[in-house]
């Protein structure tokens, strides 16, 4: 097996033979050398291959991530929702020129209802407050973890009232609005921005003709077709073992999938320790505290990444019993998930889907 790509978050492209079916389906159309491209947006790596003759320049797909990250990045001062994190109370006004904003706020509202709330974008005052933006002397104690928790809250009218123009046809014109009702309250799209800025660049590439291409960003990812070798996409998913480097790094499965895309949360990679006490970063909304469930990782394959994205997290909030409950009584969302956990003796157990074991590698 020869490793070809690393990828962050958990997943890693890998080249290995296949016998999927359909892994021939559009070798017809590959390119002896494919474009690659290869860069950094929103404080992390991102990653495009195609293997079909379109036109297309690395220029277009870095304006693009630029453009995006102008809407959604809370590291750029001028960006949207920087601004509207540092806005007081009151009207919002925004020119959302190429709509990202719009789109990522709706869809999460979206998985915001689906998930009851374990998605909240508006966690962000907790997710600061507890020193995952920034070094904290000090654990926020009770006191302070129930006074940001009242800062949490997607419904419309309790933090935020988001109130775009919309055409017949359902469209959300570029200059739109959002109501801020609290001052205090701040918006992070870290767990689903990137997915959907995936299949931005995705939907770019189709715009010009793509058939087989594999995006990534972040380590999440969004393929179709086949790769350079006319296989359908071959991906690893990390073992969760603490503080591995990448060349430590050991696969937990391996599993091939092509026209889908795939997100990967984890919870033991990302904590901090004080007084000998790891805290996730995974922050559950409803309590205002770290989570302490026995959840590793969480993978999620669908149609477009930004849910994928949104439902990893969801997941990693849930814990694993909520999960598989949650993917039992959903199966109209078609996802397949992969799920990693310590089992009551502290040994690593796995749960998947019928669909996912079917994507394994043996």
């Amino acid at each position: 097996m020869n490793r070809l790509l690393i990828i962050a978050a958990g997943i890693l492209l890998v080249s290995c033979g296949g016998n999927n079916d359909s892994e021939n389906q559009n070798k017809d159309s590959l390119v002896l050398e494919p474009l690659e491209f290869y860069g950094n947006t929103q404080g992390t790596t991102f990653s495009v291959i195609c293997n079909d003759r379109i036109d297309i320049t690395s220029e277009e797909i870095e304006i693009t991530l630029r453009n995006f990250d102008l809407a959604l990045s809370a590291y750029i001062p001028n960006s949207i929702i920087t601004q509207l994190n540092e806005a007081p109370a009151g009207t919002f006004e925004y020119k959302d020129s190429f709509n990202y904003f719009n789109r990522c706020y709706i869809l999460s509202k979206e998985m915001w209802q689906l998930s009851g709330g374990t998605f909240d974008p508006t966690v962000y005052p907790l997710v600061d407050g507890w020193g995952f933006m920034k070094d904290i002397e000090n654990v926020p104690d009770s006191a302070t973890v129930d006074s940001l928790r009242a800062l949490v809250g997607f419904s419309d009218g309790v933090n935020f009232t988001f109130s775009a123009k919309t055409d017949t046809a359902g469209n959300v014109y570029p200059d739109s609005r959002i109501i801020k009702h609290n001052a205090r309250a701040k918006l992070d799209f870290n767990a689903i921005a990137q997915g959907i800025a995936v299949d931005v660049i995705a939907e770019l590439l189709e715009t010009r003709g793509a058939k087989n291409y594999f995006v990534e960003i972040g380590g999440e990812i969004r393929v179709k077709g086949v790769n350079s070798e006319g296989r359908v996409w071959t991906i690893g998913i990390d073992k969760p073992v603490e503080n591995s480097t990448a060349e430590e790094r050991e696969l937990q499965e391996i599993i091939q999938v092509s026209d889908r895309s795939v997100a990967t949360s984890g919870s033991y990679r990302k904590f901090y320790e004080k007084d000998g006490i790891k805290y996730s970063h995974t922050i559950d909304p409803k309590t205002g505290n770290p989570v302490q469930h026995s959840l590793l990782s969480a993978t999620v394959v669908a149609e477009n990444c930004g849910i994928a994205d949104a439902l990893a997290t969801a997941f990693m909030v849930m814990g694993p019993d909520k999960s598989i409950r949650f993917i039992e009584e959903h199966p109209d969302l078609k996802i397949d998930v992969y799920l990693i956990f310590n089992n009551d003796k502290g040994r690593l157990e796995t749960f998947f889907t019928p669909g996912f074991g079917e994507i394994i590698v043996e």
